[in-house]
């Protein structure tokens, strides 16, 4: 791999990541806030409001979700070191 084809990458990598680290904060804002503003905590789930199941709960279980598919879609192992393009050794 060229470092250029490495830089695309790690470029590729930043773009995705900034792009779920946005969805995510949307998902938070719509699932706690949302929630909270449209059914004002009539909806309980073990005793918690929804807003709060969803802002929290629903939250992390959605960046659990994002990182397997950044992992799965997005990410490559590649060395970092420069031994590839001189045609190896250390």
């Amino acid at each position: 791999m060229t470092r250029k084809e490495k830089y695309r990458q790690v470029r590729r990598e930043a773009i995705a990541t900034g792009l779920a680290l946005a969805a995510l904060i949307v998902y938070w804002l719509f699932a706690g806030f949302g929630t909270a503003y449209f059914l004002d905590g009539s909806i309980r789930i073990a005793g918690l409001p929804l807003w709060v199941v969803l802002g929290t709960f629903g939250t992390w279980a959605m960046a659990l979700v994002i990182v397997v598919l950044l992992l799965r879609f997005v990410f490559r192992d590649m060395p970092l070191d420069d031994a590839d393009e001189n045609g190896g050794g250390a």
